[in-house]
């Protein structure tokens, strides 16, 4: 599907507040510095230009950008804000294997971006904040048969790529005592990818338990089995804020 399916990382404060404002230009994760091994024969390219696809149509146009409609823009799973601390960072988060089409206006730049904004906040108040998010287009609680959109973009005409139907994102905190984890809460975000007005995010959390159900995923697997369950079945953002 060409594109990664979750992104794990640590943040903490001097991961996203360096000194300047690093920004990066987009690239295969091959070769040419990036660092990782990945064929383009399994990336979409992103890079020559963005998916130029507006909402809801799947072929592409020449400035999607520019034709004051709702458009699919390449929307960043590890958000380069998270890794200002130089400029290699905020590079690696370039790669087209973080790129994910996302409605551009009334979902990445609004509800989206705000818990983006959000999340980095909660990395200010503890030593280290793991984020999990990704994308997903197709439940694995329910029977999810119905297609994903598939689009062709600008720069890789001849592949088509799906835009996700729902998106996620985890949050974990934790305490420790010599090097071990005494205690943890944790804290999940659900959305299906369409556009919003201005709902809050905060709307939208659900338990990490929740998003395992949905994706299938097993997430902060190696929190202790004495209480990994009792945390990951918080759903209150407050609590979690709180903690």
């Amino acid at each position: 599907m060409y594109t990664s399916m979750w992104v794990a990382y640590p943040l903490y404060a001097s991961t996203y507040s360096g000194s300047n404002k690093y920004s990066g230009s987009w690239g295969p994760a091959t070769g040419n510095g990036f660092g990782t091994n990945n064929s383009n024969g399994y990336q979409i390219n992103v890079w020559s230009a963005s998916y130029n696809v507006l909402y809801g149509q799947t072929n592409y146009v020449e400035n999607a950008s520019s034709t004051g409609q709702e458009y699919y823009g390449r929307g960043h799973q590890i958000p380069d804000a998270d890794r200002q601390y130089n400029q290699t960072m905020v590079q690696q988060t370039y790669y087209g294997i973080n790129s994910t089409p996302q409605i551009q206006n009334d979902f990445n730049g609004r509800i989206w971006s705000k818990l983006e904004a959000a999340v980095r906040t909660e990395a200010g108040k503890t030593d280290t904040l793991y984020v999990a998010t990704g994308p997903l287009f197709y439940r694995k609680d329910i029977t999810d048969t119905t297609e994903p959109t598939w689009i062709t973009p600008k720069g890789d005409p001849n592949k088509s790529c799906p835009v996700p139907k729902y998106y996620w994102k985890v949050l974990l905190k934790v305490t420790r005592s010599g090097g071990k984890v005494t205690n943890a809460c944790a804290i999940g975000f659900w959305f299906d990818h369409q556009p919003y007005d201005n709902a809050t995010y905060a709307n939208h959390a659900v338990s990490v338990n929740e998003i395992e159900r949905r994706t299938g995923l097993d997430l902060f697997a190696n929190l202790p089995d004495t209480f990994e369950d009792t945390v990951e079945e918080n759903s209150n953002w407050q609590t979690f804020q709180n903690f």
